[in-house]
C-alpha cells in the first residue's frame, strides 16, 4: 500500500505511524548514527500491534500478565523507543529521545534490558531476541499450567529482520518452538530484502516461509503497509495452536525519495535534505522531535487502554488464596525458597558423613534431587546429553505440548538456542532455568551466555566433562581454554567444585543469585569427598578458603580447583613428609574470591610462602593474579596445568603425560624453594 492510499483510507493510523517514522529519522540524525530504515518500514506493523492487539499498561510496565514485545532486530531501536515515548512510559521522555545513543541516556544504540522499563530483553546481536522469545513463551505456557489461565494468559510478540533469520541460532530456536507447539508466540518478520551490504540476494536464497513451515509453524504473508491485512494476520495468528510467522513485506526507509529500498536507509542517518523530502512526502509539516498534541494524545490513549485489563487481572489475582498469591509473587521476582538454605545444609551434613566418591556431575544431580522438590520454579534441561550432564531428576517430568507442568526440557542438539531460551525464561520471571552440555560446547552457547552477564539474569549453565579428565573423547571435547573464557566475562560466576560439598554450595549460590549467571564446571571422573567436617557456612561463597593448613612452618601454598584439589592434597602429603609445611587452598570461584575484602584474601594467601596453582586447563584462566600478585611474585610461583590441547587416552594416562600429578606438583614446590 502506498503513502497516498494510506493517507486517504487510513488517516488516523497514518498519523500515528508517521510519528514513529519522524522520531526515528530525527533521533538518528541528531545522534549522527543509527538505523532509521527499519523503524520507517515497520511503523505500520508496530502501530497496528500496539493499538489493536498488545496487552500492556504503560503506567505498570512490569505487570506480570502483560503481553511481551521483543524487538529482535535491535538495530532498529528507535522503533521501540518511539513507541514507549508515544504511549506514555514514564522513563522514556522526549529528552531521552533527543539524546538517543548519547552518554547517560537510557536510549542506547541497541535496546538494553534494565535500562528501559519497556524493553524485555537486550537485543542487537541478531538472532538472540527471537531465540529469547522461545523461552518467554515456554515460561508463559508453564506458569499458565501451574497458576491457571485467570492469572497467566498472554502472548509473546517479536519483530525480527532478515539478519535474525540468517543467524544459525534462529533455526535452533524455531525448531524448538515448533516441536513445543508454542501457540502464543507470534513473530512479525520485516521482509524488506535489504541488509547492510545490499540486497539479501547477495548472500541468501532461503525460502524463509517454507523453512518455518517445515519447522512446524503457522505461516502467513502480507503487505506490511496495509493496516487491515496486518490486523487480520495477527488475529489469525492468535487463533493458531502453532507458533506463528507473519511475513510482512515492507519497504526499508519507507517514503524516502532517494533511499527507500536501499542499503543507504539501513545503518546511517538519512541527512537533513532527505529527511525534509521524506517528511514532505508524508505530509508531515512539523519540526524535529515535534509531535502534534492530538497524535500524542491518541498514542497515550493506547498506552492507557490496558489499565482496565490490568485492573481486571488484579481482581482475579486477589481471588487466589493468600498462599498462592505469595508463591506467585515469589517466583516472579526470582526470590529463592526460604527452605533452600536449610535443604543445602542438611545435604552437606549427610554427604560429609557418608563421604561418597562421585564425579561432580553426579554430585550436581544429587543436589538437584533434594533442591528441585523444594524449588518448584526450577526448569532443567540438556542439549541431548541428559545421561551425561545428569540434569534430570525423577520429580520434574518432561515439558512438552502434552504436559505443560513438566519441568524438564529436551532441547536437542541446540546449545545456543538452549542458552538463549533459558535467558528468556529468566527474563519472563517465574522460572529458574538451568541447562546442561559439555564444557567444550561453551563455544556453541557463548553468544547467549555473554548476554546473560550483560543483562544481569541468573541463568545457570551446567557444563560437565570439564577437563582432560573426560579421557578418550579426546581434544575435540576436552576444554582447556573455556574456564578462561568464562572467567574473563564480567558479571559471571564460574564454579569448579572439588567435591560433592562444594557442588552443593555452588548450587545454593547459583539458585540464590539475583543478577549474576553461573557456570558450573563439573567433572566426568569420580572425586573423593574432601570436606568431611561439616560446616553450616557456605565456604564456596568466599571464593577460596584454606582446606588444609601447613603443619609446622608454612613454606608453600598450593591453590587448586575442581578435580585438581585432590592432587593438591596428595602433593601436600608428599611435601609434609619432607618437612615442607604446605597449605592447600581450594578456589572453587575466582570471581567471588576477588570480591572478598583485602583482609580475607591476605589471610588465605599471605605473603612469604612459594605458590603453585594446579588446574587441568590453561594458565590464562585468571591464575596470574593469584600467582604473581596478591603478595606473590614470579620468582616464587609456578603453575601445573595445560599448555595446549589435550589428547585421546584414558584420563589417568593423560594426567601423567601432561604432568598434572601430585609428584610433579611437589617437585615444582621444591624447585621454587
Amino acid at each position: 500500500m502506498d503513502i497516498a492510499t494510506l493517507r486517504k483510507e487510513h488517516a488516523d493510523h497514518w498519523k500515528k505511524a508517521t510519528a514513529i517514522r519522524a522520531l526515528a529519522m530525527d533521533a538518528v540524525q541528531a545522534a549522527n548514527s543509527g538505523h532509521p530504515g527499519m523503524p520507517m518500514g515497520m511503523a505500520d506493523v508496530a502501530t497496528v500491534l500496539f493499538e489493536k492487539h498488545l496487552k500492556f499498561d504503560a503506567k505498570a510496565p512490569r505487570w506480570a500478565d502483560r503481553d511481551r514485545f521483543i524487538l529482535s532486530a535491535g538495530h532498529g531501536s528507535m522503533l521501540i523507543y518511539a513507541l514507549l515515548y508515544l504511549t506514555g512510559y514514564e522513563d522514556v521522555t522526549l529528552e531521552q529521545i533527543r539524546n538517543f545513543r548519547q552518554w547517560g541516556a537510557i536510549t542506547a544504540g541497541h535496546p538494553e534490558y534494565g535500562h528501559v522499563s519497556g524493553v524485555e530483553t537486550t537485543t542487537g546481536p541478531l538472532g538472540q531476541g527471537i531465540s529469547n522469545s522461545v523461552g518467554f513463551a515456554i515460561a508463559e505456557e508453564h506458569l499458565r499450567a501451574r497458576f491457571g489461565r485467570k492469572v497467566v494468559d498472554h502472548y509473546t510478540y517479536v519483530i525480527a529482520g532478515d539478519g535474525c533469520l540468517m543467524e544459525g541460532i534462529s533455526q535452533e530456536a524455531i525448531a524448538l518452538a515448533g516441536r513445543q507447539r508454542l501457540g502464543k508466540l507470534i513473530v512479525l518478520w520485516d521482509d524488506n530484502n535489504i541488509s547492510i551490504d545490499g540486497e539479501i540476494s547477495l548472500s541468501d536464497i532461503t525460502d524463509q516461509k517454507a523453512r518455518f513451515k517445515a519447522s512446524g509453524w503457522h505461516v502467513q504473508e502480507i503487505d506490511g503497509h496495509d493496516p487491515d491485512a496486518i490486523d487480520a494476520a495477527i488475529e489469525a495468528a492468535k487463533k493458531s495452536k502453532k507458533p506463528s510467522l507473519i511475513g510482512c513485506k515492507t519497504h526499508i526507509g519507507f517514503g524516502s525519495p532517494n533511499k527507500q529500498d536501499t542499503a543507504g536507509a539501513h545503518g546511517a542517518p538519512l541527512g537533513g535534505e532527505e529527511i525534509a523530502a521524506t517528511k514532505k512526502a508524508y505530509g508531515w509539516d512539523h519540526g524535529p522531535f515535534e509531535i502534534p498534541k492530538d497524535v500524542k494524545q491518541a498514542w497515550e490513549d493506547i498506552g492507557a487502554r490496558g489499565a482496565a485489563s490490568h485492573a481486571a487481572w488484579k481482581s482475579r489475582f486477589e481471588e487466589l488464596s493468600e498462599g498462592r498469591r505469595k508463591e506467585f509473587d515469589r517466583v516472579m521476582s526470582l526470590t529463592p525458597h526460604r527452605r533452600l538454605s536449610a535443604t543445602i545444609k542438611a545435604f552437606k551434613r549427610k554427604v560429609s558423613e557418608e563421604a561418597p566418591k562421585v564425579a561432580t556431575r553426579k554430585a550436581s544431580q544429587m543436589v538437584l534431587e533434594v533442591v528441585n522438590p523444594v524449588m518448584p520454579e526450577t526448569m532443567g534441561g540438556s542439549a541431548d546429553l541428559s545421561g551425561s550432564n545428569l540434569t534430570n531428576t525423577p520429580d520434574l517430568g518432561t515439558f512438552d505440548a502434552g504436559n505443560r507442568k513438566g519441568r524438564y526440557i529436551h532441547y536437542g542438539i541446540r546449545e545456543h538456542a538452549m542458552a538463549a531460551a533459558m535467558n528468556g525464561m529468566a527474563l519472563h520471571g517465574g522460572v529458574r532455568a538451568y541447562g546442561g552440555t559439555f564444557m567444550a560446547f561453551v563455544d556453541y552457547a557463548r553468544g547467549a551466555m555473554r548476554l546473560s552477564s550483560l543483562m544481569g539474569v541468573p541463568t545457570v549453565y551446567v557444563m560437565t566433562h570439564d577437563s582432560i579428565g573426560l579421557g578418550e573423547d579426546g581434544p575435540t571435547h576436552q576444554p582447556v581454554e573455556h574456564l578462561a573464557i568464562c572467567r574473563a566475562t564480567p558479571n559471571s560466576w564460574t564454579f569448579r567444585p572439588a567435591d560433592v560439598v562444594e557442588t552443593a554450595e555452588a548450587w545454593e549460590l547459583a539458585l540464590s543469585s539475583e543478577k549474576t549467571p553461573s557456570v558450573l564446571a563439573l567433572s566426568r571422573q569420580g572425586l573423593p569427598t574432601l570436606r568431611t567436617e561439616h560446616k553450616n557456612k557456605n565456604l564456596t561463597a568466599q571464593g577460596a578458603y584454606v582446606l588444609a593448613d601447613a603443619e609446622g612452618s608454612r613454606k608453600a601454598i598450593l591453590i587448586a580447583t575442581g578435580s585438581e584439589v585432590e592432587i593438591a592434597m596428595k602433593a601436600r602429603d608428599i611435601l609434609q613428609a619432607k618437612g615442607i609445611g604446605t597449605r592447600v587452598v581450594s578456589m572453587p570461584c575466582m570471581e567471588l574470591f576477588a570480591a572478598q575484602d583485602e583482609g580475607y584474601r591476605r589471610k588465605v594467601l599471605p605473603g612469604g610462602p612459594v605458590r603453585v596453582g594446579i588446574e587441568a586447563a590453561l594458565r590464562d584462566g585468571g591464575w596470574d593474579r593469584w600467582l604473581l600478585g596478591e603478595r606473590s611474585k614470579e620468582a616464587t610461583a609456578d603453575f601445573v596445568g595445560m599448555t595446549g590441547f589435550g589428547a585421546s587416552a584414558p584420563a589417568p594416562e593423560l594426567y601423567e603425560h601432561f604432568g598434572i600429578t601430585a609428584e610433579a606438583t611437589a617437585a615444582r614446590v621444591e624447585a621454587l624453594l
